[in-house]
């Protein structure tokens, strides 16, 4: 436990080094210096976001009391008392910090001994005797064990805390390393005995769904296992139990609530804009799996930092499913290796062949951007696998990721987009050839030939996470190449159309009211048109909407397609239109009672429905964004390839096999 402390302080003072939080103090209590990736560094910003938030609120609602504490349990080498002392904000506040005996001995030693810290701190009152092993006028460090309430309350005591003055307890991943008994023991202890307090949690949730199952693995293998979650997995829960322990008032809220209704919007801006970003979903299910509370009693005035601009409701309740359709491990000869990946493409290539190219995944026990295409031949009712030949392997493939993958004929397909970096430009286009006459009944049978190309619409092609569509005008084969993301722009919404023979940018005239900018969304061919459902939008916010563009005699229009219920945004999903139903797979979306499963639009009434997917057969997490999908029409079979990612500071998990989804049930019942 006191190891998971010294490692987010190390997280904190990286994210510190790159600006995403102001704090001059924690490299000088952080010994380790290592720089963390840009995922890791935004779920410690909002972290510290969120404590900062509510602290300063504390202090800003309790300024016309002569006398306020704030007492921070399991503080370790947390910087906020040198950064409150040090912004002038402690006029009339005394700081507590109670933590591990060693863990306060070597914080106490460090602010001695370092000039910056002390000379904050001023008067020290006398050598650390017994458990206070640090003592200045407004800053009392405490060597206990928090499991130990007795213990607690003397020492608390002997420091001069007073629980009669309005008092700020502050647990930020902390109470959920103890057991239940004696973290709520602890929790109601605060209530019963101060008359003037307020409480302020920040901890994790949701524990089932596939992130939670990694979260939890996580601290499990670090011998830190996280104890509140069984007892209490969601916000409810968390709320129900302060109200239970004696706690008048008490809100509560994911950190994707935190961050879109009580972050100002040029703040969002400035923390999006400060290294190349690519882990979108792994961020927004980082925050769906953390909230931070806040609690009060006996205040005179209320104290509500979560309600100052929150204009929007919590999200209502779980999603309503209609119903739910069982995953299966596919049925397979052998085992199927090289699937494990993400960010990849998957496109059926003849019937019964599927090709998958790109993405980032597992080679030969490494992690690393995928060099090998891979193919899927169907026979007999089996499913066999393997690796391509490619014909003339010195083509350099630029293993890419968020790429598309279009066929345009029986042996001709194109390749448009997707990146190396997130900080690279764009790739270029690619064709792909296979021949005509291999009856593929093994995988061994199907050989890849890659031709470079640089067509004049390649700076077209120069982003990634956007769509490629076949569509159809007067009678002539164009792709549709719409929205994704770039370098310089992190949402686009243009779009091309290219004409499939020599790819050169065709203009066509297109009307209505043009979808916003989005990345990460679906598109397919309907009607020689095309339906783009959901995606990622301006400032990082899912999209709920969906847009059908349609084919007139001079040129293309717009349309929305109304849903009802209205469809619930998301990202980072696939799709399929069957039989005049848009099919939705998988992805992101911001309602954390559940994930995302299988949505059905009916394209005529608009009826939309959510299935959940039940995983009960499968003995590993599924986790369905950033996967492929490929849709057997004969069979109803969907068939869900690679998919996952890097779990923030958890582990990077991926499907390890292809699974099956029978529709046939939804898809002829309504």
């Amino acid at each position: 436990v006191q190891g998971t402390g010294g490692s987010s302080a190390v997280s904190k003072c990286s994210a510190a080094a790159r600006g995403y939080i102001q704090d001059r103090f924690l490299r000088l209590l952080v010994g380790r210096r290592r720089r963390r990736a840009p995922l890791v560094h935004r779920g410690y910003y909002i972290r510290a976001r969120a404590v900062d938030h509510c602290v300063q609120d504390f202090l800003l609602k309790t300024q016309s009391h002569p006398r306020t504490q704030i007492l921070s349990l399991g503080a370790g080498f947390d910087s906020l008392y040198f950064r409150l002392k040090d912004m002038g904000l402690l006029h009339h506040t005394v700081v507590y910090e109670v933590d591990f005996p060693n863990v306060a001995c070597q914080k106490a030693t460090l602010i001695k001994r370092i000039k910056e810290l002390s000379a904050l701190v001023g008067d020290v009152r006398g050598e650390g005797l017994g458990v206070i092993t640090f003592s200045g006028e407004d800053y009392k460090l405490l060597g206990v064990d928090l499991s130990e309430l007795s213990e607690l309350e003397r020492a608390l005591e002997e420091a001069g805390l007073d629980n009669e003055i309005p008092t700020l307890f502050i647990a930020e991943v902390v109470l959920t390393y103890m057991e239940n008994s004696r973290s709520d023991a602890l929790i109601q202890w605060a209530a019963e005995h101060f008359s003037q307090a307020c409480f302020l949690l920040y901890e994790q949730i949701h524990p089932e769904d596939p992130f939670g199952c990694v979260m939890q693995q996580h601290f499990s293998q670090l011998n830190s296992a996280l104890h509140s979650l069984a007892q209490y997995p969601d916000c409810e829960a968390q709320q129900r139990r302060f109200f239970e322990k004696g706690w008048s008032e008490c809100s509560v809220m994911d950190m994707n609530e935190f961050f879109t209704h009580c972050t100002p919007e040029d703040e969002q801006q400035r923390v999006q804009a400060l290294e190349p970003f690519d882990e979108y979903e792994e961020w927004h299910l980082k925050c769906s799996h953390y909230f931070v509370l806040t609690a009060s009693k006996g205040m005179e005035s209320s104290w509500t930092p979560l309600l100052s601009n929150m204009t929007v409701p919590h999200c209502d309740g779980p999603v309503r499913m209609a119903g739910s359709i069982t995953a299966v491990v596919c049925a397979t000869h052998s085992e199927i290796s090289g699937l494990r990946r993400y960010g990849h493409h998957s496109v059926l290539i003849k019937p019964n062949v599927i090709l998958t190219t790109g993405g980032f995944g597992e080679e030969d026990g490494q992690h690393c951007r995928m060099r090998n295409f891979h193919v899927l031949v169907k026979h007999a009712g089996y499913w066999k696998a393997g690796c391509v030949k490619k014909e003339n392997p010195d083509k350099r493939w630029d293993e890419r990721l968020y790429h598309t993958v279009s066929c345009l004929s029986s042996s001709l397909a194109v390749v448009v987009g997707g990146r190396t970096s997130p900080s690279s430009a764009g790739l270029g286009m690619l064709w792909l050839k296979f021949p005509e006459t291999s009856n593929a009944l093994d995988p061994g049978d199907v050989t890849v030939e890659l031709v470079s190309l640089q067509p004049a619409a390649e700076p077209a092609a120069l982003r990634w996470r956007h769509s490629t569509t076949e569509v159809i005008f007067k009678g002539k084969k164009y792709l549709f190449l719409y929205g994704g993301r770039s370098a310089m722009e992190p949402v686009l919404g243009d779009w091309y159309f290219l004409h499939t023979q020599e790819l050169s940018c065709t203009v066509i005239p297109v009307e209505g009211p043009v979808p916003e900018s989005r990345h990460s969304h679906s598109a397919c061919s309907w009607k020689g048109g095309v339906l783009i459902a959901g995606g990622l939008g301006a400032v990082e916010q899912p999209l709920g909407s969906v847009f059908f563009l349609r084919e007139l005699e001079h040129g293309f229009q717009w349309q929305t397609v109304e849903t009802h219920p209205p469809l619930i945004p998301r990202y980072s999903h696939t799709a399929h239109v069957h039989d005049g139903k848009l099919l939705l797979v998988g992805g992101v979306w911001f309602h954390s009672s559940s994930v995302p499963g299988i949505t059905v639009i009916d394209l005529m009434t608009g009826l939309c429905l959510d299935y959940a997917i039940n995983v009960e057969h499968l003995e590993w997490p599924l986790m369905l964004h950033n996967h492929s999908s490929v849709f057997l029409p004969n069979e109803k079979e969907l068939l869900l390839i690679g998919g996952g990612g890097n779990c923030f500071s958890f582990g990077t998990h991926l499907n390890p096999e292809p699974v099956s989804l029978s529709l046939s049930n939804i898809l002829t019942s309504h």
